[in-house]
C-alpha cells in the first residue's frame, strides 16, 4: 500500500472528504478519520457543532465514538487518528483517554491547538498515555479548505472561529 506517508496522505485525503461535508451545515470544516490496525478507516467524523447544537460534536470525538463502536471496544490502543486540523484540548484529552498512539494531522491551529503548537496534552509526561504526533500531512490543502471557510464567513459579517 506504499509507504507510511503515502498511507498518511490516503487517510488525509478522507478525513478532507469529511472536513468537507461539514460545510453543509456551515461547521467549521474539520473532519477526522480513526484508521484501524489493519490500515482500514473504522470510523469517521466531521463537526457537526452547529448541525446538532453539541459542543462536544468536534469531528475527532465523533470519529472516536464511532471508531469504539464499530469495533466494540473503548480502547483504541491499535489505531491512527487522522485530522485536518490540529486539536482543540478536548480532542486532545479523548485522544489521550482513547488510548490512540499515533495522530496525524493536517494543519497546525496556533491559537487553540494542543498536540504541540500552544498546548502540548498528547505528549505531558503525568498522563498515563502519550500520543506520537506527525503534522503537517497535506498541509496546504487543509489549511486552504479553513482559510477560505472563515473568509467567506467573515465577509458576510460572521465573528470568527471561538
Amino acid at each position: 500500500m506504499g509507504t507510511v506517508r503515502e498511507r498518511d496522505e490516503q487517510h488525509m485525503r478522507a478525513a478532507l472528504v469529511e472536513a468537507r461535508l461539514a460545510l453543509a451545515t456551515a461547521d467549521v470544516p474539520v473532519g477526522a478519520v480513526v484508521v484501524g490496525p489493519d490500515g482500514a478507516v473504522v470510523g469517521t467524523g466531521h463537526n457537526a457543532r452547529e448541525a446538532t447544537g453539541d459542543p462536544t460534536a468536534h469531528a475527532e470525538v465523533l470519529a472516536l465514538r464511532a471508531a469504539a463502536q464499530a469495533l466494540g471496544r473503548w480502547r483504541l490502543d491499535d489505531c491512527t487518528l487522522v485530522v485536518t486540523l490540529e486539536p482543540c484540548a478536548m480532542c486532545a484529552g479523548a485522544t489521550v483517554l482513547a488510548r490512540i498512539p499515533r495522530l496525524v494531522l493536517g494543519a497546525w491551529d496556533p491559537k487553540a491547538g494542543a498536540t504541540g503548537s500552544v498546548h502540548e496534552l498528547v505528549r505531558d509526561r503525568r498522563l498515563n498515555h502519550r500520543v506520537e504526533v506527525v503534522g503537517g500531512v497535506l498541509e496546504p490543502e487543509c489549511a486552504a479548505l479553513l482559510r477560505d471557510f472563515f473568509a467567506a464567513h467573515r465577509g458576510a459579517g460572521a465573528p470568527g472561529p471561538s
